[in-house]
């Protein structure tokens, strides 16, 4: 047995200590786990519960569990490079779904992720200021490109950021992972902020599909830029396509950058036939609030407190956040939680009937073992 396999018997071991009312003999084994950065990677969390029931259900990352039904393209398709015509319809009908005037302002990528990290290549700033607790990876965007980057308590040190020559401020909007929501016309007035000062705006809508306060519409404007991510709402991750919007010279340097190429065919076609339709998205962000109401009464009824949502999920905020995650796995669910905020856990939409009732039933054995202390 080598090292790594040891430590993760003697981690598991660990966890398996459990008092019979179903809470950790001791919290310490938490610092043990080597946990992903982000919502996901369930067989790595899942090999610290043995005997877990399966499959595991996944409520870590915030995706929508109504998937859009895609007619995938012939197999064909992948023999050759996708064309730039094909590229080029993507872009009109993003335009069209965002509400952007020109499809010369839309930059498609291989995922939001991919166009974050492209940010500190695309906008020269001296420094960033970023609106948390939020998205770690837009911090860690600019900090891994030398840029320093600041993390705001709260929107009035934004606004004093944003009038600072060569400054980029990024907020989510709404935000991941307490689904904080700014109205369009603050947004805008730190826009304008930002560009008199020569610096930009970044706002992050990756869960902004259900929202009512996008700023994209306002494009073109000299000194915003909007991310906006396709596999959330869509609830096809797997298909790696964002879309960065911005004024048409600075988004034909963004695919200068990107090169040819950007996305593959089968995001390319996924992408135009689910952002066309305007019906399904309707009745998905129907469905997603139906389901979110019936996720915070089952959160509430076990004795727990949500202190923010987005459509996609709920944030919940509780002394006993380590203990409840740990319960969630032994019942073969994963939730998300953050060692910068020890309290929290995010919980997403269950995607059917198995997932609703192995929730139900961890909620309601937690919730009977705090009533047996």
């Amino acid at each position: 047995m080598n090292t790594n396999q040891t430590q993760k018997v003697k981690d598991a071991t660990m966890l398996s200590r459990m008092q019979p009312n179903g809470l950790s003999a001791s919290h310490q084994s938490a610092s043990v786990l080597p946990l992903p950065p982000h919502g996901g990677q369930v067989q790595a969390i899942m090999q610290y519960f043995v005997g877990a029931p399966e499959p595991f259900v996944d409520l870590s990352t915030g995706v929508s569990p109504f998937a859009y039904p895609l007619v995938w393209p012939p197999l064909d398709a992948l023999h050759r490079l996708p064309e730039q015509e094909e590229e080029h319809a993507l872009q009109q009908i993003a335009a069209s779904a965002y509400g952007v005037q020109s499809a010369e302002m839309v930059v498609t990528g291989a995922g939001s992720q991919s166009l974050i990290a492209l940010l500190p290549r695309l906008l020269d700033v001296q420094r960033a200021c970023v609106l948390g607790p939020t998205y770690s990876g837009h911090q860690q965007a600019w900090e891994q490109n030398g840029v320093p980057c600041m993390l705001a308590d709260h929107l009035g040190q934004v606004q004093h950021a944003a009038q600072q020559a060569g400054t980029v401020c990024v907020i989510c909007n709404p935000n991941n992972p307490d689904g904080r929501e700014l109205d369009a016309q603050t947004l805008i007035r730190v826009a304008d902020q930002c560009a008199q000062a020569g610096g930009w705006l970044v706002v992050d809508e990756a869960f902004g599909d259900f929202g009512h306060n996008s700023v994209a519409s306002m494009l073109p404007h000299p000194g915003l830029v909007v991310l906006r991510s396709f596999g959330k709402t869509y609830g096809l991750p797997g298909v790696r396509l964002g879309f960065l919007l911005a004024a048409p010279e600075l988004a034909q340097r963004a695919r200068a950058l990107l090169g040819a190429w950007p996305v593959g065919a089968l995001a390319l076609a996924a992408g135009r036939q689910a952002l066309a339709d305007t019906q399904w998205l309707q009745q998905a962000a129907q469905q997603a609030r139906i389901a979110h109401d019936r996720l915070t009464a089952s959160l509430h009824k076990a004795g727990l407190t949500c202190r923010g949502h987005s459509s996609l999920f709920t944030l919940v905020d509780t002394a006993d956040a380590y203990a409840l995650w740990e319960h969630f796995c032994r019942h073969g669910i994963v939730t998300r939680r953050f060692a910068e905020r020890p309290r929290c856990l995010r919980i997403g939409l269950p995607a059917n009937a198995l997932a609703w009732t192995r929730l139900e039933r961890a909620l309601e054995a937690w919730q009977a073992n705090f009533i047996a202390l």
